[in-house]
C-alpha cells in the first residue's frame, strides 16, 4: 500500500495592498482580514488628494497610480481597488502597469446579485457616479431587465469619511426620501457606505419604510482577491498579519475616524507590527 499523500504545506502568508481615497478601502481590508488573518495589508490612500470623486479622469488615475505606486514598494501580491470610482478611471491603467506580476482586482457595484432576486432596486452612490454612463452601462448588463433607480447620495461618503454620525444620520434620510417607496434591495455602490450599513438599515425603519436587503461587495472582493493570486482562506490561521498605512506615499497610522468603525477596530487586532510601521516584513 502507498504511503498516504500527505498534506501541502501552508502558503507563504499573502501581502496585499488596497488603495482607496479614503476609509473606503476599510470593509474590503477587513473582509481580507477575516478569511486571512495571516496577512500583511498594506492600506494606500490619498488624504492630499480627496475626495477623488469631483476630479476629472484623468486626474483620478493619476492620484489612484500615485497610491498604487507608493504600495508597489512593499511588494504585494496583489493590488485591490477598493473603490467604484477609481475602478471605473483607473483600472485599465493599473492593470497596464502592474499586471501580470501584480494582479489587480478592482470593484464595481453588487448590481447583478440585488438584481437576482428581481426588482425594483436602488443604487446608492456618489453624485459623481450617479448616472454616469460607466455606472449606466453596469445597470444595463447586469440588471437583466429589473427597474433599476439611481439614488444620489451628496455628502454621505464625505460625513462617513469624517465619522460624524449626525452628518451620517442626514445624509441617510435623505436619501431614504429619495428612494422609491417599492424598492427593497438597496446596492451600496460606494464603498465608504458599507461601512455604516447599520445606519442604513435604520435610515429606512425610522422613515416607516419596510426593511431592504443590502448588496456591497467587500467579502466577493477579498475572495476573488484570493483567488486570483491562488491562495485559499484559512479564517483560523493565526492572526499575525502585519498593517501598514500609506498616506499620499507616507507611513502613517490609522485615522481616528477609521477607529469609528468595527472594520477599522478589527483591522488593529492582533496584528504583530504597528500600523504606519514604515519597513520590514517579507520583500522580494
Amino acid at each position: 500500500m502507498p504511503p498516504p499523500v500527505p498534506f501541502p504545506p501552508p502558503a507563504a502568508r499573502p501581502r496585499l495592498a488596497l488603495l482607496d481615497a479614503g476609509l473606503g478601502l476599510l470593509a474590503a481590508a477587513a473582509a481580507l482580514r477575516r478569511l486571512r488573518p495571516d496577512a500583511d495589508l498594506v492600506l494606500t490612500s490619498d488624504p492630499d488628494g480627496m475626495p477623488w470623486g469631483p476630479r476629472t479622469p484623468a486626474d483620478l488615475a493619476a492620484r489612484a497610480m500615485a497610491v498604487a505606486e507608493a504600495a508597489a514598494a512593499y511588494h504585494p501580491d496583489a493590488l485591490v481597488v477598493a473603490c467604484n470610482t477609481a475602478t471605473l478611471h483607473a483600472l485599465p491603467a493599473l492593470r497596464t502597469r502592474f499586471e501580470p506580476g501584480v494582479p489587480v482586482v478592482g470593484t464595481v457595484p453588487a448590481v447583478r446579485p440585488a438584481a437576482l432576486h428581481g426588482g425594483p432596486v436602488a443604487v446608492w452612490a456618489t453624485p459623481a457616479t450617479t448616472g454616469s454612463s460607466g455606472q449606466r452601462a453596469l445597470i444595463d448588463a447586469f440588471a437583466d431587465g429589473v427597474r433599476v433607480a439611481e439614488v444620489a447620495c451628496p455628502g454621505l461618503s464625505d460625513a462617513v469619511e469624517r465619522a460624524d454620525e449626525e452628518a451620517v444620520g442626514a445624509a441617510v434620510a435623505a436619501a431614504v426620501e429619495r428612494t422609491p417607496a417599492d424598492v427593497r434591495a438597496v446596492v451600496l455602490g460606494c464603498t465608504h457606505y458599507e461601512l455604516i450599513a447599520g445606519h442604513v438599515r435604520a435610515g429606512f425603519l425610522r422613515a416607516g419604510r419596510p426593511p431592504v436587503e443590502l448588496h456591497g461587495t467587500a467579502d466577493a472582493v477579498a475572495a476573488q482577491t484570493l483567488r486570483r493570486i491562488g491562495v485559499p482562506a484559512r479564517p483560523y490561521a493565526p492572526a499575525v498579519g502585519t498593517l501598514r498605512v500609506l498616506h499620499s506615499g507616507r507611513p502613517a497610522a490609522l485615522p481616528p475616524a477609521a477607529l469609528a468603525y468595527p472594520e477599522g477596530r478589527a483591522l488593529l487586532s492582533g496584528t504583530d507590527a504597528a500600523a504606519g510601521e514604515g519597513g520590514g516584513g517579507r520583500g522580494r
